[in-house]
């Protein structure tokens, strides 16, 4: 048994979602959304982390470590738990980070989310967007969102991860995961072989970069219906980040391409809930409309505001709003929803002393 799977255990034991590891540190877990030590274990010496590290590593994958100085991957512990791996290297030394991937695929009704996502299912082209920071549940979103399509409806669904965190049982469709890196060498290569697949739906797990981003576009706007992640907070944000990207003389096609094929954007952000108890989510969500399509197309995106509001009978939310319905339902404390907040002059009165 690798020596880091005894780690594995006391995160399990201890509720952990994360394991973090630093070279010249004790190892430490993430127990709703903090860091504890983990008080019981030696500070890290760079010959302890690398055999820690090594041992779960495929020979092939470490030497794209020492090389890359980074490297994502999926690691079984045992039938009912999975890790989400990211070794690399910083000023001190060596460091990893394994999350949690949740042994079963949760429904939306489970994960607290707003009952409009399940309208995501039954589209068949266009682009859903899932965004928000890291370790905001935006993998986990998209498993259920995909999970009920696989209960439901017979498609081909293709998902293009790095790495493979959910895996999905054939149901009624049919599953295609290919790992970045692994069955294909990058999400771009695997996005431009999707056309030749006859694929119904695509996951891009995350979009890295202008090539990926063009490509996912394409996809889009072509038939197929493309769910995607971006590490953006809101939905004017995410808008903005996805044109921006593209050189100053596309970003015209851009907004084009962008307007024809945006069919929804949900963002999400986790607060630490007031007693203790875990996290809950907190979502902003906008709907296509015709409105949509000019603000983009136009470059306006200071209107998508007014468009979440004026959506609000189909299902449209702003995320300040669900953070204070959170706040005066109890579920969290008047400084973490000023924290979480985008307009904190909304919370100023539970700003920290």
């Amino acid at each position: 048994m690798p020596k880091i799977d005894r780690l594995f255990e006391l995160l399990r034991k201890n509720e952990g979602s994360d394991l973090h590891m630093l070279e010249g540190q004790k190892p430490k877990i993430r127990r709703h959304g903090r860091l504890i030590p983990l008080e019981s274990e030696q500070v890290l010496s760079r010959g302890m982390i690398t055999e820690y590290l090594k041992e779960i590593c495929a020979a092939q994958r470490w030497q794209q470590f020492l090389e890359r100085l980074d490297l994502d991957f999926a690691y079984t512990l045992d039938e009912n738990t999975r890790f989400r791996c990211n070794y690399y290297h910083q000023v001190h030394g060596l460091g990893a980070v394994f999350r949690t991937i949740p042994a079963r695929i949760l429904t939306l009704e489970e994960l607290r989310l707003p009952p409009v996502l399940r309208t995501f299912m039954n589209l068949r082209s266009g682009l859903i967007l899932v965004t928000g920071p890291t370790g905001s549940g935006k993998s986990t979103t998209l498993a259920a969102i995909l999970d009920e399509i696989n209960r439901h409806d017979s498609r081909y669904i293709l998902t293009i991860e790095e790495p493979i965190e959910f895996v999905h049982q054939n149901r009624k469709s049919v599953f295609c995961q290919r790992e970045a890196g692994l069955d294909a060498r990058t999400f771009a290569e695997a996005l431009r072989s999707a056309s030749r697949q006859a694929v119904d739906v695509i996951l891009v797990g995350e979009m890295r970069d202008l090539e990926t981003i063009s490509l996912t576009l394409s996809a889009a706007a072509m038939g197929t219906l493309v769910f995607a992640t971006l590490h953006t907070n809101s939905a004017v944000k995410t808008v903005d980040r996805i044109v921006d990207v593209f050189p100053p003389d596309q970003q015209g096609k851009a907004r084009a391409m962008l307007a024809d094929s945006l069919r929804g954007i949900c963002s999400q952000l986790l607060l630490r809930r007031k007693d203790g108890q875990g996290r809950v989510p907190a979502v902003e969500v906008l709907l296509a409309t015709q409105g949509l399509a000019n603000s983009i197309r136009d470059g306006n995106t200071s209107n998508i505001m007014n468009i979440i509001q004026g959506g609000r009978n189909n299902g449209m939310q702003l995320m300040d709003d669900e953070i204070e319905k959170l706040l005066k339902s109890g579920l969290v404390s008047g400084e973490e929803a000023y924290l979480k907040s985008t307009e904190k002059k909304r919370f100023m009165a539970y700003a920290p002393k």
